[in-house]
């Protein structure tokens, strides 16, 4: 109900997440997984009142008018403004159009079995070759990637460097790990590029929902490059194309003097590297316009999602609440070399 309303329908989904954390702070909880069935069929009868109120018809329940309608939403959002201005940033024409695959779902969110993840097969902020990711036990993939919720590493040695008290994949699902090990293997051997992952674990089944070449940072681009050559698995010249001209600017970004004296206010995942000042913006529209006038603008925000594209491109920092080192607001702002918390 909750993605289908805010990608469908067009109900923005701070709406449900505010039905569920006052759900959840007025009976003392503090994970999703803390909620019962009867919570949970509680909580399902406000989110189908809140979309009739806001929509003015009932949430549709016909399995064939929910696929044409989340058929058309997708054709719909290639001329949506945020499309157009991530198309405008990238070069990419607006005739190319784009594709509806319709496919059989698996469930990451069936019990302590399952899972679902997203994971890089090497740090894109730095370009080191270890195996950097996350994961959220019973839940599904739009959680981690919208930074809807905080997840879990991977790995111990991940956990060890956030300083986080969550278990790592590697300790509650040990072989469902090994066996995303040697996948990671697999697809950056056949593919010669460092890889973005999706998977689900669906009672204890892995599965691979998508592979694609991974955003990177200017500096992660350069050292995956050399790293690569150096291995033999892409040519010299093959290593050059990989290091975009234009993004070698980054590697000029500020960053914090390891020296100098410092009041820190507050820590959080390191999404992206750099370094930034400027007038906190609680919306794009703010930041941008903040940006138009010469000003210097840090986008704060609970999560983002894509609707921020231009607010994100305008800052010179990004700040989230919620969401991790794989979420939109991480992948996004490595890709465009801004640094984000």
């Amino acid at each position: 109900i909750q993605m289908f309303g805010d990608v469908v329908l067009g109900v923005e989904h701070y709406n449900f997440e505010d039905i569920l954390a006052d759900y959840k702070d007025d009976r003392g909880l503090v994970l999703d997984t803390d909620l019962g069935s009867v919570d949970w069929q509680t909580i399902v009868t406000v989110y189908l009142e809140k979309v009739e109120d806001l929509i003015g018809k009932p949430f549709p329940q016909d399995p064939y008018d929910q696929l044409w309608a989340a058929i058309a939403a997708v054709f719909a959002s290639w001329t949506n403004q945020r499309a157009k201005v991530y198309r405008k940033l990238h070069y990419i024409p607006e005739e190319w159009g784009t594709a509806v695959n319709v496919q059989s779902m698996v469930f990451g969110n069936m019990g302590d079995t399952s899972a679902t993840g997203v994971c890089f097969t090497r740090n894109p902020s730095t370009g080191e070759n270890v195996f950097y990711g996350e994961f959220l036990v019973n839940a599904q993939g739009e959680d981690v990637v919208a930074g809807i919720r905080t997840p879990q590493t991977l790995t111990i040695a991940e956990k060890e460097r956030n300083q986080s008290s969550l278990p790592a994949m590697e300790e509650v699902m040990p072989s469902i790990y090994n066996e995303i090990c040697n996948i990671r293997k697999q697809l950056e051997t056949h593919y010669k590029d460092m890889q973005d992952i999706e998977f689900t674990v669906q009672q204890g089944k892995l599965w691979m929902l998508q592979t694609r070449s991974g955003k990177r940072t200017a500096a992660a681009a350069l050292k995956i490059a050399v790293d690569m050559t150096n291995a033999g698995l892409i040519s010299k010249e093959e290593a050059i194309c990989r290091v975009d001209p234009l993004a070698l600017d980054q590697l000029l970004h500020p960053t914090l003097d390891p020296n100098a004296s410092r009041h820190v206010l507050g820590k959080g995942l390191p999404a992206s590297p750099g370094a930034a000042s400027g007038k906190v913006c609680f919306s794009s529209l703010e930041a941008e316009a903040i940006a138009s006038k010469g000003g210097k603008a840090i986008l704060v925000r609970i999560e983002t999602s894509p609707e921020d594209i231009g607010g994100m491109h305008a800052a010179q920092g990004i700040l989230t609440t919620r969401g991790g080192m794989t979420s939109h607001a991480a992948v996004v702002a490595r890709g465009m070399g801004r640094p984000c918390v």
